[in-house]
């Protein structure tokens, strides 16, 4: 059974950074690429970014750009988000999802990701 179990969320100051974790189990890692999205209260769930199964290739919505890096490590099946300045407007529950196959191609259509997470609250006070 895949598991996708996210963790590094908390409430956090305007300016401080957070780094999240995403671990996953009952997949071959390395054949996935990996999301990152984000659901603000009252709001649909956006793409905050992507990284390929071999982790050369990430793409990140526009706005983010410049302040989140994602990154993986397939020895430990675990994918990265990390958040730098942040803002109020970062305040969310924060979802990996796993997208199967080897292509350096980024999707960023919540749609084509298979395996979720449950989520981790970031609030971001002010």
């Amino acid at each position: 059974q895949v598991q996708l179990v996210e963790s590094g969320g908390g409430l956090v100051q305007v300016g401080d950074s957070l780094r999240l974790s995403c671990a996953a189990t009952g997949l071959t890692f390395s054949n996935y690429a990996m999301g990152w999205f984000r659901q603000a209260s009252g709001k649909e769930r956006e793409f905050v970014g992507a990284i390929s199964w071999s982790g050369r290739t990430t793409s990140y919505t526009n706005s983010l750009k410049g302040r989140f890096t994602i990154s993986r490590d397939n020895a430990k099946n675990t994918v990265y988000l990390q958040m730098n300045s942040l803002k109020p407007e970062d305040t969310a529950v924060y979802y990996c999802a796993a997208r199967f196959g080897r292509t350096e191609f980024i999707f960023p259509d919540a749609r084509d990701y298979v395996h979720w997470g449950q989520g981790t609250q970031v609030t971001v006070s002010s």
